[in-house]
């Protein structure tokens, strides 16, 4: 079994024309840039509609009403934490926590 042969000296230059450079893709996939982190009005229907069929499930699972609107109330601050926190509101996160702490001491 013979390997094949290689020439000796460096290999012979390129001389196919050059290309233009690629366009960079996206960061994500296939979101365009730009599109990350935005949060529309489609969204906005999707949380909604899990929200209400979340807490119909639990109430008539026989959870307590109080109970539904305390568990959908800490998910609904989560994910707008979340989503301040993903989109840089550093604003209006420390507005948000200052109101938290605000109602927290009654003031």
């Amino acid at each position: 079994m013979s390997l094949p042969s290689h020439p000796a000296g460096p290999a012979p230059a390129c001389t196919c024309a050059p290309t233009a450079p690629k366009a960079p893709e996206p960061a994500g996939g296939g979101e365009p840039d730009g599109a990350a982190g935005r949060f529309g009005p489609t969204h906005a229907l999707i949380l909604l509609i899990a929200v209400l069929g979340l807490g119909t499930g639990l109430f008539l699972a026989g959870t307590e009403l109080e109970t539904v609107f305390a568990l959908l109330g800490g998910c609904g601050a989560i994910g707008a934490a979340t989503l301040t926190a993903a989109g840089g509101g550093r604003r209006l996160m420390s507005v948000l926590v200052e109101a938290a702490v605000r109602s927290g001491a009654g003031k």
